[in-house]
């Protein structure tokens, strides 16, 4: 049953929609009709007035001549019979009263005219096209209206005025039937013609709100993709986010364990340098000295132990002072490891950051600070690094953004120049001004780009490199557009390399400190 409730109410949705349309629709017709039957009785009433100038303006009564009463019944009747539908298609248009009121006068208005004209045959006609122009109305009820006051003109004028409807004096009972009939065989036909018609509107009604409707589905799973999507691309930055800096994270632990190495070798030299140590000769010595302290002269100039020992002496200090000049040499470069741990941390605190925040930056300090994120892999890998920096002026954005995309980039280089087995492994970074832009290029010697895989290469997910994630990219090009740049890449194809451009935007004024 659950399962049926949204069509059900889809097919409620568009029936009642559908017979809006269809009202609506009517109504339009019902307008316009009533538009054009205040111009049409207009006019009729003034071919009234015309007809009965033409046929009878004067009558004559022994030496007196006066107007003729047809002028006055064309002139103030057809006035009055005209009158009050034109006001109501003027006023009220579209009301249900005001196309009855426009059958009734409009019928009134014919017998009037055929009044005029001396109950004429071919004037009995009106009737006829007057049927015809209210079946615009797409009501039937109104052709009933015209139809019923047709039929009583017809009736009563028939028996008491047979010259006024149909030009004689005497007129067989039943003559009204005979008219009335052929208006009620026109009848029959208006009302199938309306009953089509009804039915092609109602169709198009119909046809009409199925497609609003299905546009409108289709409108709201748009939305509703649209906002997942918007849900999605906001999760890709945050992830793209965490992922750069875990990326510098991740660069930044392997400098710290390679200098922790350096400081491993330092510590296990200066202890090893301890237990090596000559130090205990010296006690040996003294212990002698002690030993002869009361003729030390004599034991020093007579006693061969003691004539040695001054050159052991002297030997021994010689060694005391090379172990003393090692141990300051290792003290030196342990503390100097011990400041470039202090200092990977600080650049690693100060780029763990959030986001959002702009500040003017020296863009070849950026660059550096992310090549000594990468300094120990890349000398691990024997990747020679080419610096190629120009003068640039500093730019306002988001540093930390900048330095995710150039962690991965080097990144990148240094995996794409280790999977090329080359001996002559290079990376060059660039920094130039070209116009009113800053580039920051990453170009590597290594396995270069497939060219089907250029215009594919930043896409969510996709990767060359085994283990690859293909997220890198893709959040750095993200990345590249929200600090108003861009990420492009140029290979010559397969063992040619590669060149990344990332362009920061438009540099401020000021000029660098650096």
């Amino acid at each position: 049953m659950d399962t049926l409730t949204p069509v059900l109410n889809e097919d409620e949705t568009v029936r009642r929609r559908a017979d809006v349309f269809f009202q609506e629709q009517l109504d339009v017709y019902a307008r316009r009709t009533d538009r054009m039957f205040a111009w049409l009785m207009g006019i009729q009433w003034l071919a009234g007035v015309v007809a009965a100038l033409w046929i009878s303006p004067r009558a004559w009564e022994g030496q007196y001549s006066h107007t003729h009463i047809h002028v006055w019944a064309a002139l103030f009747l057809g006035g009055t019979i005209s009158g009050f539908p034109i006001l109501l298609a003027l006023t009220r248009p579209g009301s249900v009263l005001t196309r009855h009121v426009i059958a009734v006068g409009q019928m009134l208005s014919c017998g009037l005219l055929i009044h005029l004209t001396g109950g004429r045959i071919e004037t009995h006609f009106q009737y006829f096209g007057a049927l015809a122009f209210l079946a615009f109305y797409r009501d039937w009820r109104v052709l009933l209206t015209a139809s019923a006051v047709a039929g009583a003109d017809h009736l009563l004028r028939g028996l008491y005025w047979p010259q006024s409807i149909f030009g004689v004096l005497v007129a067989d009972w039943w003559r009204w039937l005979e008219h009335v009939g052929w208006v009620v065989f026109e009848d029959i036909f208006l009302v199938l013609a309306i009953r089509q018609n009804l039915s092609e509107i109602r169709g198009v009604a119909e046809r009409q709100a199925k497609l609003e409707t299905f546009n409108e589905s289709i409108e709201r799973t748009v939305n509703e993709r649209t906002s997942e999507l918007r849900s999605v691309h906001q999760q890709l930055l945050e992830a793209s986010r965490r992922s750069g800096m875990a990326e510098i994270a991740t660069n930044v632990l392997h400098n710290v364990g390679n200098v922790l190495n350096s400081v491993n070798i330092s510590s296990s030299l200066i202890a090893d340098g301890v237990r090596k140590s000559r130090a205990s000769d010296l006690a040996g010595a003294v212990l002698l000295m002690k030993e002869h302290k009361n003729d030390l002269g004599t034991f020093i100039t007579l006693d061969s132990r003691g004539q040695h020992l001054t050159a052991h002496l002297a030997q021994l200090s010689e060694h005391l002072m090379a172990e003393q000049m090692a141990a300051a040499n290792e003290l030196a470069s342990l503390r100097q490891n011990i400041d470039h741990i202090k200092e990977i941390v600080a650049m690693q605190q100060n780029y763990a950051t959030f986001g959002g925040v702009k500040e003017i930056v020296n863009v070849l300090d950026l660059v550096k600070d992310g090549m000594r994120m990468h300094e120990a892999g890349l000398q691990r890998h024997s990747v020679d690094v080419v610096r190629d920096f120009a003068e640039v002026p500093p730019v306002n954005i988001e540093k930390h953004k900048v330095l995710q995309i150039l962690v991965n980039l080097l990144s990148n280089a240094k995996h794409a120049c280790q999977e090329s087995a080359r001996a002559d492994k290079r990376v060059t970074i660039r920094v130039v001004k070209t116009d009113d832009k800053v580039r920051i290029l990453v170009i590597d010697n290594g396995v270069g780009i497939a060219p089907e895989n250029l215009t594919r290469i930043f896409n969510y997910g996709f990767t060359t490199r085994k283990g690859g994630h293909g997220f890198g990219l893709h959040s750095g090009a993200l990345a590249a557009k929200e600090i108003g740049g861009s990420l492009t890449v140029q290979s010559d194809g397969p063992g040619q390399g590669a060149s990344f451009t990332l362009e920061l935007p438009q540099p401020t004024k000021e000029k660098s400190h650096a």
